[in-house]
């Protein structure tokens, strides 16, 4: 294990350790209130006295990589580490039932440690994904007993990232069912999964009803899969208020670094996480990287800031702080930048209209006009690269193949005679006539250099109800999209690129366009739509954009 932290020492960028010498002692028992004993391992420099503790409390097992590249590299670095295994996992008893258990099982372990001899009296918290959810569901309650944290990749609430504009996350929520299924089945099913598991469930993603696809991709139906289909609304009792920690965020005292991700799927519910704390008097540190979620080099850098903000909260000494609590890496520029708040002050917002023959331009056309195409379920638009949970297919990528597609309308700018620069939310509002009352909008922003390569800056989806945005007397709705935030230069000579789409598979679970119950719907039902462009009907999307630096 020494030679993996070394390795994961020099892969993640980490300062020379204090020491190797690192005592481990594994399958600590931690009880519950309720009876349940939760497993832990606690590593422990040894000739460090009055180390400060690092809690860490993952549902991915406690050995193997977080072992050896996330708490020994702390370790030696003079933190003592207590790693646990939320309920249910990782030979904790009691049953996994995700987010549920976490508030209750933290706040209970932190009144463990607290009783330890080995506690000096500063606790931090630190983990990315939900090993950051973790840090959030019990910080509220914990008052002044966490000296600081530092959530990366992560929010508050998952429940937000589970229906994105309204829709569902397909891709997401089914290939991390099938993985933590597999992890419950044994070592072995895990290994059998993580050899072959990957082609499963990307065929299962293609079954209706999805009501079915957990028991095709893991083969047995899967609790927390099923109660997702069905608690779809905003304030459902499955999500609030055990699940959903976003309306006590205000009340954490401890001092909260955030790192996160410009193409990471937590992104947009962290950047509310940040407004809170600063809502409530509290001055965050952000970090935003151009990572995708799982990416080893936010991993590393969250690793370094957290050695930094850990020291100057346990010592009292902040002369290592930046002097901006903000920073951004301006991706373009491949430059990073510090800034007093998120987002950064003096970005006006610039609309860039749809136009016809699809002109892109920051005027309104002078006539009106429409774009059709047609999305048809059967053969649903596919997802390109974007904000996913899957590290490999996230990110930035080469859109040539999607906007070849008769199914996605595209939108050009004239190349740009200055750099423009785009650092904040992004919106869409697209003037839109459907066949269907209900529908899905995909807009999506992307940079063509000189050569005429296309690659994807930011974008997002809205689901259509008759509800939500209802039709005037000519059927046009006008449809707002949030996009992904971003901080983005296009240079000169490129040219700016909008996309309009009726999907994103599987990324985003097909609208089928009857309206049925997401778990239920088995007929498919293609959508003829009209993209509205005219000084009556001004589909744009609103880019804020920063005067350039000299």
């Amino acid at each position: 294990m020494a030679l993996l932290s070394r390795i994961a020492e020099r892969v993640l960028g980490l300062p020379p350790a204090l020491t190797r010498d690192v005592q481990v002692q594994q399958g600590l028992r931690v009880p519950m209130p309720d009876g349940v004993v939760l497993l832990a391992d606690r590593y422990a420099p040894r000739r460090v006295p009055g180390a400060p503790t690092i809690l860490i409390r993952t549902p991915y097992g406690r050995g193997g990589l977080t072992g050896a590249g996330l708490c020994r590299p702390f370790a030696e670095r003079g933190y003592q580490v207590l790693v646990q295994s939320c309920r249910g996992t990782g030979g904790s008893g009691g049953r996994f039932d995700p987010f549920g258990h976490d508030r209750a099982d933290g706040l209970a372990t932190l009144e463990w440690i607290e009783k330890q001899p080995w506690f000096a009296g500063n606790l931090l918290t630190f983990g990315p994904s939900y090993l950051g959810y973790a840090q959030w569901a019990m910080a509220p309650d914990a008052g002044d007993r966490i000296t600081a944290m530092v959530p990366l990749l992560t929010a508050s609430q998952f429940r937000d990232q589970t229906y994105l504009g309204d829709s569902y996350t397909l891709r997401g929520t089914l290939s991390w069912t099938a993985l933590m299924a597999a992890r419950q089945d044994g070592p072995l099913q895990a290994l059998r999964h993580r050899l072959w598991g990957r082609r499963r469930v990307l065929a299962a993603m293609g079954h209706l009803p999805l009501s079915e696809a957990d028991r095709l991709a893991t083969g047995r139906r899967v609790e927390w899969f099923q109660q997702w289909l069905t608690a779809t609304e905003r304030g459902h009792p499955y999500w609030e208020p055990e699940r959903d920690h976003r309306a006590r965020v205000g009340r954490v005292q401890a001092p909260v670094s955030m790192v996160a991700g410009w193409h990471d799927l937590f992104l947009v519910s962290q950047l509310e996480d940040y407004a809170a704390l600063r809502a409530a008097g509290r001055e965050p540190h952000l970090t935003i990287g151009p990572w995708v979620h799982s990416d080893r080099a936010a991993l590393g850098a969250a690793m370094n800031e957290a050695l930094v903000w850990f020291r100057a909260h346990v010592t009292g000494d902040r002369r290592a702080l930046r002097a901006e609590p903000v920073r951004l890496y301006v991706q373009g520029a491949e430059e990073w930048r510090d800034y007093p708040c998120w987002p950064p002050p003096g970005a006006q917002a610039q609309h860039w209209y749809l136009q016809p023959g699809g002109a892109l331009a920051p005027h309104s056309p002078a006539t009106e006009s429409a774009s059709r195409f047609r999305y048809d379920p059967a053969d649903p638009t596919p997802a390109v690269g974007g904000p996913l949970l899957d590290g490999k297919a996230a990110g930035r990528k080469d859109n040539a193949a999607l906007e070849a597609r008769p199914d996605v309308l595209v939108f050009t700018s004239a190349p740009l005679a200055a750099p423009l620069e785009v650092i904040g939310p992004v919106s869409a509002r697209i003037e839109l006539r459907s066949s269907r009352a209900h529908t899905d909008v995909f807009v999506r922003v992307c940079d063509v250099d000189p050569r005429g390569r296309s690659l994807n800056v930011c974008d997002g989806l809205q689901r259509v109800t008759p509800g939500r945005f209802p039709a005037d007397a000519d059927g046009v709705r006008s449809v707002r999209v949030e996009l992904w935030p971003t901080a983005y230069r296009f240079r000169a000579g490129h040219r700016v690129r909008v996309q309009v789409s009726g999907g994103a598979f599987p990324r985003f679970a097909r609208n089928p366009g009857t309206g049925e119950p997401l778990g239920e719907a088995v007929r498919l039902l293609p959508a003829d739509q009209e993209v509205l462009h005219g000084p009556a009907h001004r589909s744009a999307v609103v880019l804020p954009v920063i005067s350039r630096r000299r």
